[in-house]
């Protein structure tokens, strides 16, 4: 197998979900990371949303797939020996303390590469390496906030909402990725390194391009829509069914034919308020009753059925339950069962990457790493004598 990244090796800084997500997807494609976690609690994200004692959070376990983890108190005099050697021999450091952390311990980009004048040095921040608020921590929601998402997400008479889940983290670990393989690509063609700086704000901005677009060109601003489609034509919406909840998005003159006449009452598109496209805008409420009605008559699998089969675009508002069990995964390999990092004899059951190859796709070597486990045979690779890991274990640095 040769994979994109096979023989490049990362040394891993991060935790929480962007940078240890983002760093994963270079794993499976055949990289060598060494995560260095602190001593003793390691990865917050470890023991974030679990009641597990075990270091083994559900949340870590799917971002950090074929790592090695270190354990390292940054703040030790160990560090200031072990953190150059593992420099000396890596070609990307990707990192998401605050800006200027890593300057104040002495492994900033500038000393790092004087090291080694080929490393691609990422830093992952809320906010990125400069301006007014380059310093402030920051998580998922706080972005959600402060990007304009949560303007664009919720009920007029509820407010903004945050989403259940976590957009900016998850694509501005895409994003990581993308800019370190960039950097690994420029390399191949000039030999040099490379600073990244990757923001969750930026991000969270190109996640909404086509809605800042829309604003500075043409003034246009979504609003607090609830389910109702950005086009504000109601026939796009999220409808009731008998037993669930379906999403439909009938937009041109000719789905929304479709859609009525597959609810049996294509006769109602004669009426006022609905004969038109420009008279069904002027009318949204009555109109999206109207389809409510229709459709609370029958249970989401006959509409699902026959709504489908007549080419209105209909999804169903499914559990993750339900999707999971979804057959159209089959063989898509964005889900892996794997043996239990903790011994316990059970199987875990992780995402992995949202794309198939034909062949050297991303593929999982080994499960994610218990917290520290591979400190001793990392260190004995970089050329420290058994001894001096003995007395720096002894000391607590590692």
């Amino acid at each position: 197998m040769t994979q994109a990244f096979n023989g490049v090796r990362i040394i891993d800084f991060t935790q929480v979900l962007a940078g240890p997500m983002g760093v994963m997807q270079l794993a499976l494609l055949g990289a060598d990371v060494i995560k260095v976690e602190q001593v003793g609690s390691g990865d917050q994200t470890r023991g974030l949303m679990t009641t597990n004692s075990d270091g083994m959070s559900p949340s870590f376990m799917t971002c950090n797939l074929n790592k090695r983890s270190i354990t390292l108190d940054l703040k030790s005099e160990a560090a200031q020996q072990i953190v150059p050697r593992l420099v000396e021999s890596a070609d990307v450091l990707v990192e998401n303390f605050k800006a200027g952390t890593m300057d104040r311990m002495g492994f900033g980009y500038e000393a790092m590469s004087a090291i080694n004048p080929g490393l691609i040095y990422c830093s992952v921040t809320g906010y990125g390496q400069t301006g007014a608020k380059a310093g402030v921590a920051a998580y998922d929601g706080a972005i959600q906030a402060s990007s304009g998402m949560m303007s664009q997400n919720g009920h007029p008479a509820t407010g903004p909402t945050r989403t259940g889940y976590m957009p900016v983290d998850m694509s501005t670990a895409l994003n990581t990725a993308f800019a370190i393989s960039a950097a690994l690509y420029r390399k191949l063609a000039t030999g040099k390194g490379q600073r990244l700086d990757v923001a969750m704000m930026d991000t969270a901005i190109v996640a909404q391009a086509a809605q800042y677009s829309n604003f500075m060109n043409a003034g246009t601003l979504v609003g607090l829509r609830g389910n109702a489609s950005p086009t504000g034509q109601p026939t796009a919406d999220v409808f009731p069914t008998a037993d669930g909840y379906i999403q439909i998005t009938a937009l041109r003159d000719n789905q929304v034919l479709t859609l009525f006449t597959a609810m049996n009452c294509a006769e109602q598109l004669q009426q006022p308020g609905f004969d038109s496209v420009e008279a069904r805008l002027n009318n949204p409420d009555v109109v999206r009753e109207f389809v409510s009605e229709q459709l609370r008559l029958a249970p989401t699998s006959h509409w699902m059925q026959a709504l489908g089969s007549a080419g209105v675009p209909v999804a169903e508002i499914r559990e993750l339950a339900e999707v999971i069990e979804d057959p159209q995964f089959e063989g898509r390999n964005v889900f892996e069962t794997l043996p239990s990092p903790t011994g316990a004899g059970e199987d875990i059951r992780v995402v992995k990457a949202g794309y198939v190859t034909n062949e050297d796709g991303p593929a999982v070597r080994s499960g994610p790493p218990v917290l520290g486990t591979h400190t001793n045979e990392v260190l004995a690779e970089l050329g420290f004598a058994s001894e001096t890991i003995a007395d720096w274990r002894t000391s607590g640095s590692i």
